[in-house]
């Protein structure tokens, strides 16, 4: 049956045909929860950062979200950084990490300074032309966009090494971890530091790969039990981080307390991929727009902080409202929504293709309808 015009915009406004896709639902949950909690993250540091008050509870929810959401998102890509490898060439892969990954981070960190500095005397971000230089040693200087680089860096080294020494998954596990406490001797150049500190949480994902998709593994991670099992140990590895700095595991003279991160990082990521396999065997008709959110995790990511920084000015300097409640889920809402809508309409085989890749992507042709016999030539 045809869509209304409305119903067809909205379906490509929001790409709702990817929810009949051939793909693994807890993928998508687990973005979907993931890159939330980084716009939450983002936005309440920035409204905070506007001189707007948040309940100490509020804050301490946010903080809880940090000692894991990064750390998940590297174990996700090392769970198929082994199976991409085995589709194609080393330097195939390559070329499509650095095309999804750097420069998407080489184009936006651009339009975000450049965006920033003209309108640096209404806001509340100071940016000047040094802040380019930042994008090729220094991208923890350029807001939320260190993790770029530091997913392709960390890629790019796990597929090189594996591909010309293949040493042995629990070879990178060993030089995940010397690199992860080597690190903070880095951190001048977090170019170098980020990629290093989050190695090793990739080389666990590619470990874990080699059963993960085992009818067994699937069995217990969607078990219900599963998940109560977890909640105890997730909840007080959750209390330990909020009793500590949140930056406590750079400390340089803090041997134990990089152990004690990497603990509580892992005890949260083993919790969010059990919880989002319960979600896929509940298979809620209600959560459908969380795996929307989900497949457009980068492009939230890459865009989020550009949408809510406009919104609030124009909420607290043309509306003046300053009201917590009213600003918090606004620009979380448009946030999300809106880089969902900006890729599907402009980006996603439309004019403004080249803000996410070098190259256009040509259309996948429609499949060709299937005549209808008729009573001459069934006869």
């Amino acid at each position: 049956m045809q869509q209304r015009p409305v119903q067809a915009w909205f379906s490509k406004a929001f790409n709702w045909p990817v929810l009949e896709k051939s793909r693994w639902h807890w993928i998508d949950y687990l973005r979907g929860i993931a890159i939330i909690l980084v716009v939450f993250r983002h936005i309440l540091f920035g409204i905070l950062h506007a001189g707007v008050d948040a309940p100490i509870l509020l804050q301490k929810a946010n903080t809880i979200s940090s000692s894991f959401r990064m750390p998940l998102f590297f174990v996700l890509s090392g769970i198929f950084v082994k199976s991409s490898m085995a589709k194609r060439t080393l330097k195939q892969i390559l070329g499509i990490k650095f095309e999804n990954l750097f420069y998407p981070y080489l184009i936006w960190s651009v339009i975000q300074i450049t965006i920033q500095i003209l309108v640096s005397g209404s806001t509340y971000s100071q940016r000047s032309w040094i802040d380019y230089t930042y994008i090729l040693y220094q991208p923890r200087d350029l807001d939320q966009f260190w993790y770029l680089p530091a997913l392709f860096n960390a890629s790019a080294v796990y597929m090189i090494v594996e591909s010309k020494l293949k040493p042995g998954p629990w070879v990178h596990i060993a030089l995940g971890l010397a690199l992860y406490f080597l690190s903070h001797y880095f951190q001048a150049v977090s170019m170098m530091s980020d990629w290093m500190r989050f190695y090793v949480f990739l080389s666990l994902g590619a470990v874990v790969s080699e059963f993960f998709f085992k009818e067994s593994t699937q069995h217990f991670l969607k078990n219900p039990w599963s998940l109560l099992l977890v909640t105890p140990l997730f909840v007080l590895a959750e209390i330990a981080f909020l009793r500590k700095d949140e930056n406590f595991f750079l400390d340089d003279n803090d041997m134990g307390g990089r152990i004690e991160y990497l603990l509580i990082a892992l005890t949260g990521c083993i919790s969010l991929l059990i919880f989002s396999f319960r979600l896929q065997a509940l298979n809620w008709k209600g959560l459908a727009f969380l795996r929307v959110i989900g497949y457009h995790s980068l492009y939230i990511y890459v865009m989020h902080v550009i949408v809510a920084a406009g919104a609030r000015a124009v909420l607290m300097k043309a509306f003046h409202i300053h009201e917590l409640w009213i600003l918090l889920p606004v620009e979380v809402g448009l946030g999300v929504i809106v880089p969902i809508m900006f890729y599907n309409l402009l980006i996603n085989e439309g004019p403004l293709w080249f803000l996410f890749s070098y190259h256009k992507h040509k259309k996948e042709p429609k499949p060709a309808p299937i005549p209808v016999k008729t009573k001459a030539l069934a006869s």
